[in-house]
């Protein structure tokens, strides 16, 4: 028997799963982790939190798969991207990570596109804007800032990698992450050199992991410290895993030119597969071989989606999801006049603003938390179709969209998302999309797959489709206007 131990590390908690070679998932264990919110749309945790609940989780799924731990052939894992860490040769933290959502590095973020380099042709085609969430501008930020922990760090790198190197020793960086966020470009030339030396942060190369490894590549096995820690042989081999909903795209078997994938969490992603390059406004990419060799992965992403609903949770008291799913389904398309902007922590795509924020409009006496509840959904989904619509223009349309993630356990949230997108939503037999991707990467690079899409085949499952309701699509059209225009009337007033 052979069975892989995946972990997938998201914004509030690690996730450890046991699987085996059908897909099945035997073992499920989470242990949440603390994030740090600050003025400044900042977002910090502390990279230790990583690797105890890394541990914690998995001792957990082991136990509770029932499985001999020798039977464990490998491990991959999917994170978070954009987390940050700068690290000592311990590989300890010197300061906590800035997460993903951390968004402080806005002017070094108009900094790098003001370069004019080759590399940001990734990035709507050269026209920008550039990410305050990426790597390079966060790099920027610590020089700048923080410039005794910036000179202090031996290595500068991801969450993912931080766990690579507590599991093997080695530093590697992920090529989807690279390539996703660090303007590396796997076909031209590798690393951006020209544009962080016309930065100033030229050293910042040799701060970065010296290995770049493609999804599925074996980095190594465990040491002697991480396998007594997990009660695993050290023989068991560290495959690479990526960016979360990158990994998510394996998961949900979104592999062929054409398919669409929506990863749902506490933000969201919608990700395309496309056989030739395509760069536009509004539209990040196209990366090659990122997830797939001789492939390339069009992007797009909104910066908070479940996050909201989770503050709505805090704001509140906690949330009833039952009741509030229930009450919201009775309500009609608009909630009765109100209309929420989805951009709490900033705008991904298409506008890339860090600066713009959330907003609900349209409120009266006579709305609920359930109006609230539904019109935030509602948001979100007029924020995906937005990004559709912008792929649309670039060239790129598919006509039904996979979605996996915390979305997915919410019917009425993917009949949201089927009504404004206008398209069917399909939802695999496993919607946790990282994980199950994790599993297809374990495997592979374990040797029992000759290609992650033999892999897919094998362990990735149909499940059902939620089709467009034709007379909510109408309606959600005039709504969906009404929201756009909220975006340019806003920034009059947030700037």
């Amino acid at each position: 028997m052979a069975f892989f131990l995946t972990v997938d590390g998201g914004t509030e908690s690690l996730r450890a799963r046991v699987y085996d070679l059908k897909g099945t998932c035997l073992g499920n264990v989470a242990a949440p982790y603390k994030t740090n919110f600050t003025a400044g749309a900042r977002a910090e945790q502390n990279p230790s939190d990583w690797w105890d609940n890394f541990v914690k989780a998995s001792q957990g799924a082991i136990a509770e798969a029932g499985v001999d731990p020798s039977q464990i052939e490998s491990i991959a894992y999917a994170t978070t991207c954009c987390s940050v860490v700068a690290l000592d040769e311990n590989g300890d933290a010197l300061r906590p990570a800035l997460i993903w959502m951390d968004v402080r590095a806005n002017i070094e973020a108009d900094d790098v596109l003001a370069t004019g380099d080759a590399a940001l042709s990734l990035n709507g085609g050269g026209n920008g804007p550039v990410s305050a969430e990426w790597m390079i501008p966060k790099a920027l930020w610590l020089k700048r800032n923080e410039p005794e922990v910036y000179d202090k760090a031996y290595r500068i790198c991801e969450y993912q990698d931080y766990l690579t190197y507590k599991l093997t020793g080695e530093w590697a960086a992920s090529l989807d992450n690279a390539g996703l966020r660090w303007h590396y470009r796997n076909r031209d030339g590798g690393w951006a050199k020209s544009l962080v030396a016309s930065l100033g942060i030229e050293d910042i190369l040799d701060k970065w992991p010296p290995r770049v490894a493609a999804p599925g590549e074996v980095i190594g096995t465990l040491t002697a410290h991480a396998a007594d820690a997990l009660g695993l042989p050290q023989s068991v081999k560290v495959v690479q895993g990526g960016a979360d909903a990158l990994v998510g795209m394996i998961g949900l078997g979104v592999a062929q030119p054409g398919q669409l994938a929506l990863i749902t969490g506490s933000s969201h992603l919608q990700f395309g597969v496309t056989k030739e390059p395509l760069s536009a406004p509004g539209v990040w990419g196209a990366y090659a071989d990122i997830v797939y060799p001789d492939r390339y992965v069009v992007e797009g992403g909104q910066t908070s989606t479940g996050s909201i609903i989770n503050w709505l949770g805090r704001l509140t008291g906690g949330l009833d999801y039952d009741e509030l799913n229930k009450k919201a389904a009775e309500l009609q398309p608009g909630c009765d006049g109100l209309i929420i902007q989805d951009h709490f922590q900033g705008n991904r795509t298409p506008y890339t603003d860090p600066l713009s924020r959330g907003a609900i409009v349209g409120l009266t006496l006579a709305h609920e938390k359930h109006h609230i509840f539904r019109a935030m959904m509602e948001g979100i989904g007029f924020g995906t179709r937005a990004i559709l619509d912008a792929f649309k223009d670039a060239g790129y349309q598919s006509g039904e969209m996979t979605v996996g993630g915390g979305a997915s356990a919410s019917d009425l949230w993917l009949q949201i998302h089927a009504d404004t997108a206008g398209i069917p939503v399909r939802v695999p037999a496993s919607p946790d999309a990282p994980s199950t991707g994790s599993a297809v990467l374990a495997a592979h690079g374990a040797g029992h797959f000759d290609t992650i899409d033999d892999g897919i085949a094998a362990m990735v499952h149909p499940g059902r489709v939620i089709d467009p309701i034709a007379e909510n699509v109408t309606r959600y059209e005039d709504i969906y206007a009404r929201y756009k225009a909220l975006y340019p009337a806003l920034n009059g007033v947030l700037r």
